[in-house]
């Protein structure tokens, strides 16, 4: 970390697509983020995967540059139909609820539904996701191939308008994922 922070400091963060120079500062911060390096292992690993769409990971950075947050999209199906799937979303436990992540999740958010995906989907805390509009998927006839909580497994709409049919049915998720 390049300054020291004040508690409920706010910081201007600047969002913007992964390059291929952040693979190691990004690989830092989902690894600081995370018990263990399984998250950074599956973002690496997604990098190489056919699941990958270029301009769906984004970081977070600091007004000094310093990369801070990053979330990623990556493609994954729904009864046969595409989707991408948001994980994971990290930041460095310096900067833990200061905004970064929620920046970060809008802008990669905001870039899959420009790029003209109709629907996210994301197993994750039912106290956080919701601020971006995720509601549990059960709800779109959404599910997961293993056990989950109904209110950890959610879904967001990306087109707008509502009017593309959304997918619904099981999640196959990329091979990375080892489900």
């Amino acid at each position: 970390m390049s300054a020291v922070l004040k508690a409920n400091e706010t910081i201007e963060w600047s969002t913007r697509p992964e390059t291929g120079r952040d693979a190691e500062a990004v690989h830092a911060v989902v690894r600081a983020a995370f018990p263990t390096a399984e998250e950074a292992d599956l973002v690496d690993a997604l990098r190489a995967d056919p699941a990958w769409i270029p301009g769906l990971s984004w970081v977070a950075e600091t007004p000094d540059g310093e990369i801070a947050g990053h979330a990623l999209l990556t493609r994954c199906r729904i009864g046969g139909a595409d989707a991408v799937a948001l994980a994971p979303v990290s930041v460095l436990p310096a900067y833990h609820k200061r905004g970064a992540g929620t920046a970060v999740t809008r802008a990669a958010l905001r870039a899959a539904a420009e790029q003209g995906e109709a629907l996210a989907v994301v197993l994750g805390h039912p106290e956080y996701y919701p601020r971006f509009g995720f509601v549990p998927a059960s709800r779109m006839g959404i599910r997961a191939s293993f056990e989950v909580p109904d209110e950890a497994l959610m879904a967001l709409p990306l087109n707008g308008t509502g009017a593309a049919p959304l997918p619904s049915g099981t999640i196959e998720y990329p091979a990375p994922f080892g489900v």
